[in-house]
């Protein structure tokens, strides 16, 4: 078993991990970290700004070493970026060290959420609307895998909030 100090969000931008990571924190009053909002006081400019300047790949190390430095942290809801499971064995370290939890919505309901918000998400930049659905329901399919490892799968336009905190204060007292 692991330990049960940290709740690391996974899951699709824009299905709202850090919405729900700061209600969770406060409601278990623990401490919220958000990845890239961590990156981005580290490095000293914006996500989208750092995926322009250096690239992909670069990000994502970068994202990498700042989850592991999460490590260290107790009693903290953790939001990770979309594609943090995906790279560098982020998910089994998530696993080993907290409990993971993948906000999961359909394609149609990310595509909505996004298409109001998606200037600053750099994955996005170039995406004509239209084309929106199929790009999210592909790089979903290319995620789930990950995604899917998680420990609690919570369906966020389907479940309400309370119905998450009762899984997770169960899982904690367990």
């Amino acid at each position: 078993m692991h330990n049960a100090d940290k709740i690391f969000l996974i899951g699709f931008m824009g299905s709202g991990k850090t919405t729900a990571g700061r209600r969770l924190a406060s409601s278990l009053e623990w401490d919220f970290v958000d990845l890239d909002e961590l990156i981005e006081k580290d490095k000293g400019m914006p996500v989208a700004e750092l995926f322009e300047s250096f690239g992909e790949d670069w990000f994502r190390i970068v994202e990498s070493e700042t989850l592991r430095r999460t490590g260290e942290l107790s009693n903290t809801v953790i939001s990770t970026g979309g594609g943090t499971p995906c790279f560098f064995e982020n998910m089994n370290f998530m696993i080993r060290n907290g409990i993971t939890v993948y906000l999961r919505m359909t394609p149609e309901n990310l595509a909505r959420r996004l298409s109001r918000e998606s200037s600053g998400r750099p994955l996005l930049k170039g995406i004509a609307k239209k084309d929106l659905p199929q790009f999210i329901a592909d790089k979903l399919s290319e995620r789930e895998h990950w995604y899917s490892m998680a420990e609690i799968i919570s369906d966020t336009a389907a479940e309400n909030f309370s119905h998450l905190l009762s899984l997770i204060k169960n899982r904690l007292s367990n």
